[in-house]
């Protein structure tokens, strides 16, 4: 698929102001895979995808997860805000037939992160939370270390997504703490 097919895919789905948002998740995606060495058309392909699903109805979001075995399962159990990561990645292999492995996995892990993450799971993870359309306290601050270093901004963005979830009296998914403390021991052993 096509980075303009993947446009017209998504601009039938989503509303338009995701629709905006997933268009500049797409374009800041390229923009790191460029600065960071990673492949700009794949980034750009998966930023345009990553909220296919977003829109889907919880009950079809839960059926489409059980409908394939994988290591998401186990997101059903926590909020279902990400339900249509994992959901999104299989909308695409089934819909469009799009079976490269790399793009799905960082879809599936766009919202959560996890340990090991590839270079596109990084780039697609912090593209989603960069993009200029976001505004929030703090996203300047990752915005600001994504220009100097991959995993620091990677880090930073898992810090702060732990602790807004721990202020607001949520569960965390368990993979979210994995990849937080990969990345501090990463960062304390260089």
């Amino acid at each position: 698929m096509k980075i303009d097919e993947a446009e017209q895919a998504i601009k039938k789905i989503l509303p338009e102001k995701r629709f905006v948002h997933s268009v500049s998740v797409s374009e800041t995606a390229g923009r790191l895979a460029k600065k960071y060495g990673g492949n700009e058309e794949k980034a750009r392909l998966a930023g345009m995808l990553h909220d296919i699903a977003k829109y889907f109805s919880n009950d079809e979001l839960k059926a489409m997860i059980l409908s394939k075995p994988g290591t998401w399962h186990d997101c059903l159990d926590y909020s279902d805000k990400l339900w249509h990561a994992p959901a999104g990645a299989i909308y695409v292999q089934e819909k469009y037939g799009i079976d490269d492995s790399d793009l799905l996995q960082a879809m599936i892990y766009h919202t959560t992160g996890r340990k090991q993450m590839t270079l596109l799971d990084k780039i697609i993870f912090l593209a989603d939370y960069i993009e200029p359309g976001r505004d929030f306290p703090g996203v300047e601050e990752v915005r600001k270390a994504a220009e100097m270093d991959l995993d620091t901004a990677v880090l930073l963005e898992l810090q702060k997504t732990i602790m807004h979830l721990l202020n607001q009296q949520q569960r965390v998914y368990p993979k979210t703490f994995e990849a937080y403390n990969e990345l501090v021991n990463r960062h304390a052993n260089k």
